[in-house]
């Protein structure tokens, strides 16, 4: 018989049938025919699972499974003679298994089981293919170009943000802007989507703010997010934290100073935080600090719009947008006279009350995700894994200090771990260092997952589509259930699908999740 590589082309065109039942059982033939020659070895079983064709490939396997030849093979029930094969389940269910494992006597083999149809859809056999023979060597090459591009991928996604955040730098010297927008307010429990509402909202105003929660909670980060959101963004954001500054220089802090105001002031005059929000925001961290004597002072600059700097008579006039924020009762402050009632009412005009971590404890494993990547970013260091049972430790906690706390709990861990590995009995170690013994898990961590099983029935005609498309959808809905399971924290979803987190990344976008 004449090879077809033989042939000319219009000698090719002449051996070729006319009916298209003719040209489809050539293309069979011939894709039958390239399996046998490519594949590692190729056998053909009956509707029975009878064994009734192997391939010269095939044959070489023989004596390792313990035949003499092909007449020991040939004619036997497959599941007989082929420990471990799964080709029973094809020909009874008639789906293809495309890429599976096998191990047996005669070693580790990467498969392929096709089944075979007639004309009514019936299964009549099915293909056997060994793809590849001892895949621990034959595919290493492949799998160390994988390994070896991902963490090349994984090092340039580190460096791009190194470099981001460089040049965050850079541009945040010299310059005063928010650091923050809504988004680094982490969290999406009701108490954390109600606080960026309200906050949201206090953006569109220029109105007082006044952030009131524990210390640790945040108010820092949203005060910063409104004045991002505002229509002061491109403004000045300038930041006075009361509490740290000595009560003798505030006034000056605030109001400025002239040449030779008193003894030992600069030569050179210094504006004050007022004059330098001109335009923008000013930010009043700890207000329940201020000293009684100020207060007064401090009332008449926000309902007036101007100052007087120290050792001047002049007016100076600002523009300046306040956002003040507490961690004190200041009402209480106010009954026991410790606060001015009416800088109290000029203030809580806007009032955003920050929630404690306790009370949104559903967020922690995304403020962990959060937390430890801004970890390995600002150490340059691969982010920390988290062992079984430390996220449930993680929320069973009342984290008096709140995401303050959190923080430095978990960096206490990070450095005294030796592989990147946390562990419940390490981190359970770090709590009692800082004086908390560490509270059992109640439950265990979970979320309600939808009701859609990962793998449904399928439909009559449902299979009748193709493959990626079906594969695209399973996908996608294992990745929504391990996403809810794991409370969105990112790092734990990708350990649980067995998949690179920049892989995750990608497919989470293309899920706009």
């Amino acid at each position: 018989m004449m090879e077809m590589s033989q042939l000319a082309p219009n000698d090719f065109a002449s051996q070729l049938p006319e009916d298209a039942d003719g040209i489809y059982a050539l293309a069979a033939r011939s894709m039958f025919q390239l399996f046998s020659s490519m594949s590692q070895g190729m056998f053909l079983v009956d509707r029975t699972g009878r064994i009734v064709w192997v391939n010269k490939g095939y044959e070489r396997f023989l004596p390792r499974l313990g035949m003499a030849g092909v007449g020991d093979f040939l004619g036997h029930l497959v599941d007989e003679v082929i420990p471990n094969t799964q080709m029973r389940g094809v020909l009874e269910t008639g789906k293809p298994v495309l890429i599976d494992l096998l191990t047996n006597s005669a070693g580790t083999f990467v498969v392929s089981r096709l089944p075979l149809h007639d004309d009514e859809g019936g299964v009549i056999g099915a293909i056997g293919i060994v793809l590849f023979d001892q895949p621990e060597t034959t595919l290493q090459p492949l799998i160390s170009k994988f390994a070896r591009l991902q963490r090349d991928l994984d090092e340039a996604r580190r460096e791009l943000a190194t470099q981001r955040s460089r040049s965050l730098k850079v541009s945040m010297q010299g310059a005063r802007r928010s650091k923050y927008s809504f988004a680094s307010f982490v969290g999406s429990s009701p108490a954390a989507v109600e606080v960026k509402r309200q906050a949201r909202r206090a953006a569109q105003s220029m109105s007082p703010v006044l952030l009131l929660g524990e210390t640790g909670t945040g108010k820092e980060v949203l005060a910063h997010a409104i004045h991002a959101a505002s229509t002061r963004s491109l403004g000045p954001f300038v930041t006075v934290n009361i509490a740290a500054i000595p009560e003798a220089l505030l006034e000056a802090e605030f109001f400025g100073v002239v040449p030779g105001a008193f003894t030992g002031a600069d030569r050179k005059a210094r504006d004050g935080k007022f004059k330098l929000a001109d335009g923008g925001t000013l930010f009043l961290d700890e207000i329940g600090d201020m000293p009684a004597s100020l207060q007064a002072k401090l009332l008449r600059a926000l309902q007036e719009g101007e100052i007087e700097p120290l050792g001047s008579n002049q007016i100076v006039h600002f523009d300046a947008r306040v956002v003040a924020a507490t961690s004190r009762d200041l009402l209480q402050m106010v009954r026991d006279g410790l606060f001015r009632e009416d800088l109290f009412y000029r203030l809580h005009v806007l009032p955003v009350h920050v929630p404690p971590l306790r009370q949104r404890s559903s967020d922690i494993p995304a403020l962990v995700e959060m937390l430890c990547e801004d970890l390995a970013l600002r150490n340059d260091m691969a982010p920390p894994e988290l062992g079984r049972g430390v996220l449930e430790l993680l929320v069973a906690q009342a984290w008096r200090g709140n995401i303050r706390e959190l923080r430095n709990v978990l960096e206490q861990a990070a450095m005294r771990c030796d592989d990147s590995h946390i562990d419940a009995g390490l981190l359970a170690q770090v709590l009692r260092s800082s004086g908390v013994e560490p509270l059992a898990p109640s439950h265990r961590l979970s979320l309600p997952l939808t009701q859609e099983p990962l793998v449904q029935q399928p439909v009559a005609g449902e299979l009748i589509r193709p493959l990626s498309e079906q594969m695209a959808e399973l996908e996608a809905r294992a990745i929504r259930a391990a996403m809810q399971a794991h409370a969105g924290n990112k790092l734990a979803v990708a350990k649980a699908l067995g998949i690179s987190r920049a892989k995750l990344y990608d497919r989470l976008e293309k899920l706009n999740f």
